[in-house]
């Protein structure tokens, strides 16, 4: 993406004249960089959004938006804390960021997107959880001046200037050598996707790759990030594949509908969920639920709130960032650690 150092002093100029770019979160809070060269911006045209010379921006004088997939889940919550809680750490003021939710509805994220951006924003950094839907939103926003990030799950777009997640490949290369450890050669066992989040996308394709022709895989599911069409698709499973032995689910929610479908059935089939939220921990511990849900890759949302706040700000202040892309590794909880 261009930068262009004149359009940058008006941005800033105009910000420090706007009203406050909104409240705070909408519920309670719960490959390296490369630098192009700065140039001129023809005069006939909006400013791009850029990074500013170094040394030089008034964080004072800035605003910055945030949109979380949903505050339903609670790792979109945690999320949320690591941004206030960052954001307040750097300096910022109430009036100076607002977190809102999308409610997984690429429709509603651009209008968020929107939203922010008529507000004086100069900054904003979403959750794509549809990659192509809020694609537009992204470069539209980029074409107004206004610097973009993601976070979670990301877009393929030149306009997005940093990206924070978990290693969601990884996530799922964990996962797929869980199903491998709760099963023998020979077993049935599944993968509940959602495959319309490029980041559960991610984690279905590390599992798979990883099972490979280990086992008999049943894969191809679409949960919608919905607990309840989760359980359906579990009882299905379990309609026509009654010996499946472990089940990876790339969400917690996909989680929380496979238990309830598990222990409906009477079956012995055991769990792999993904995120590490707080139930998931409570689970894995409870003497009942954890005979089932006996595992979980576990993310740091907090942390990917957190450092999607620092390297806007570093970009805004210094027209730098750590990477590109920034990945968190996850990790396995068990019922040896999940008390941790």
């Amino acid at each position: 993406m261009k930068q262009k150092l004149v359009a940058v002093m008006l941005t800033l100029a105009m910000t420090a004249a706007l009203a406050a770019c909104g409240s705070k979160a909408e519920t309670p809070a719960e490959a390296p960089a490369e630098t192009e060269a700065p140039a001129e911006a023809p005069e006939a045209e909006a400013p791009e959004a850029e990074a500013p010379t170094e040394g030089g921006a008034d964080l004072s004088a800035m605003k910055f938006g945030f949109v979380v997939g949903s505050f339903e889940h609670t790792f979109y919550q945690l999320i949320g804390e690591g941004i206030e809680t960052e954001c307040k750490a750097r300096g910022l003021s109430d009036s100076q960021f607002s977190v809102l939710d999308a409610s997984l509805d690429p429709v509603i994220a651009t209008q968020k997107v929107e939203t922010l951006t008529a507000d004086g924003c100069n900054a904003i950094a979403l959750a794509c959880n549809d990659a192509a839907g809020v694609k537009p939103a992204i470069e539209n926003a980029d074409k107004d001046g206004v610097a973009m990030f993601t976070f979670d799950c990301t877009s393929e777009s030149e306009a997005i200037n940093c990206f924070v997640g978990t290693d969601n490949y990884q996530g799922g290369v964990l996962g797929g050598q869980e199903l491998l450890r709760l099963s023998e050669e020979g077993d049935t066992v599944a993968i509940i996707g959602y495959p319309t989040a490029s980041s559960c996308l991610d984690r279905e394709k590390g599992a798979v790759d990883t099972v490979g022709d280990q086992r008999n895989l049943l894969s191809g599911y679409d949960y919608k990030g919905d607990a309840n069409e989760a359980q359906k698709i579990m009882e299905n499973i379990l309609t026509t594949n009654p010996e499946v032995k472990a089940v990876f689910c790339v969400g917690d929610p996909a989680a929380t509908g496979a238990l309830a479908s598990i222990k409906a059935a009477g079956s012995d089939c055991v769990i792999i969920g993904f995120d590490g939220n707080p139930e998931a921990k409570e689970a894995i511990l409870d003497a009942e639920n954890g005979k089932y849900w006996v595992s979980e890759v576990s993310q740091n949302p907090k942390e990917i709130g957190a450092t999607i706040v620092r390297e806007m700000i570093s970009f805004m202040t210094d027209g730098t960032v750590t990477d590109k892309q920034i990945f968190i590794a996850p990790y396995i909880i068990t019922a040896e650690n999940a008390a941790e």
